[in-house]
């Protein structure tokens, strides 16, 4: 495919996703629940911890941790007694489970007691280091740093490992972002758009290999490198909008023609 047929292509296929109508089936509708900035990040790094697999399925069991913090997931993470917390163990989807429910809620008291929030935490890092990998490289040590269990570790990628850390980089990507599309929120002003990286997994990753995007067959921290500065070919000021692109091409069965 020609560069030119390329970009058109892309073009197309985000303008057809990236709308309102893309959040509700979405993870990003979760964060989408509230108004609240604290709240947003809370549920928004929740539902992006569990988001591998079916998105009707990860939708409904991110729901339902909202359930279990009482539909007030910031000031749960702050102030929740130990009774409260002892109620999070019957949660499960998939691997992550209670314990590890309990866990990320009490790293992200750490990150929100030391830090200001989660946000803050990436905001501030990035002005500090102007590099989004040493952020998150920075962001799992740190919230790390509070007592956990080692089972719950799995759910927050390394990017010191090699992985793509697709769910960070989604995550990133709904709290940066900004257009008049109204699908991601645009609250963290200190990062650039161009900093991020897409959120690469083995389904973007076999788009950006069909679109000839993508050479490296591993789908890893340096596919996610390779596939992002690909884009910034098309969009240099805003790559991760093609995003939406890579996955409406899955949608329009684009492997299939």
């Amino acid at each position: 495919m020609e560069k030119e047929e390329l970009r058109d292509l892309l073009e197309h296929l985000h303008d057809k996703y990236n709308r309102v109508e893309f959040i509700e089936p979405d993870p990003i509708s979760i964060p989408h629940s509230f108004s609240d900035r604290d709240d947003r990040e809370v549920a928004g790094f929740l539902a992006a911890a569990i988001a591998w697999g079916n998105r009707k399925a990860i939708v409904k069991s991110a729901q339902r941790m909202m359930q279990y913090m009482d539909y007030a997931p910031a000031d749960f993470v702050r102030n929740a007694s130990e009774q409260e917390l002892k109620h999070l163990q019957s949660y499960v989807h998939r691997t992550f489970n209670g314990q590890d429910f309990t866990d990320f809620v009490l790293c992200m008291r750490h990150i929100m007691e030391q830090h200001g929030g989660i946000g803050l935490f990436f905001e501030n890092r990035y002005e500090a280091t102007l590099d989004i990998a040493q952020v998150l490289s920075d962001f799992r040590r740190e919230f790390f740093s509070a007592p956990h269990n080692q089972h719950c570790e799995k759910h927050l990628s390394s990017i010191d490992k090699g992985a793509a850390c697709k769910r960070l980089n989604m995550y990133l990507r709904w709290f940066v972002r900004h257009d008049e599309r109204g699908v991601d929120f645009g609250l963290w002003h200190k990062i650039p758009m161009s900093a991020l990286y897409l959120p690469l997994d083995v389904h973007t990753g076999n788009m950006g290999r069909a679109l000839g995007l993508l050479r490296r067959k591993q789908s890893d921290w340096k596919a996610t490198v390779e596939i992002t500065s690909a884009l910034r070919e098309f969009d240099a000021e805003d790559p991760v909008r093609y995003d939406y692109s890579l996955f409406g091409a899955g949608i329009d069965g684009f492997l299939k023609a």
